[in-house]
């Protein structure tokens, strides 16, 4: 006669808990890989926005220092125009030498203060 295996009724075995680890922490590594990968596809989405507000700033700073360029030549204009009897200190030159200022405005070397400042002397001159 042979005899029969005993069943196990209430815990499992070792191979039954070894299954369920297993079982368990694949799901784990499997849902930890797609939270990281949400997380970084997060990130690169706000990464290129803040690129996208720098650039957008950038170009908004440059339109401004333009402007400024632009007035700058009209009040040369202006000036030249309100003394008939002045000789010109050629406005190409005072144009340019405020453009570059401009420049360095827009690239963060001069204040706002030292380009008025600066702007205004080669105006008066």
């Amino acid at each position: 006669m042979r005899r029969r295996m005993p069943v196990r009724m209430g815990r499992p075995g070792l191979m039954g808990t070894v299954v369920r680890t297993a079982a368990v922490a694949g799901t784990a590594t499997v849902v930890a890989g797609g939270v990281r990968r949400h997380q970084d596809q997060n990130a690169a989405e706000q990464q290129q926005a803040a690129e996208a507000q720098q650039q957008q700033a950038a170009a908004q700073q440059q339109a401004m220092t333009d402007q400024a360029a632009a007035q700058a030549a009209a009040q040369v204009q202006a000036q030249q125009a309100a003394q008939p009897g002045a000789q010109p200190d050629a406005p190409e030159d005072r144009l340019a030498k405020i453009k570059e200022l401009g420049e360095m405005k827009a690239q963060g070397l001069l204040t706002e203060d030292e380009f008025a400042a600066e702007k205004a002397r080669i105006l008066s001159s």
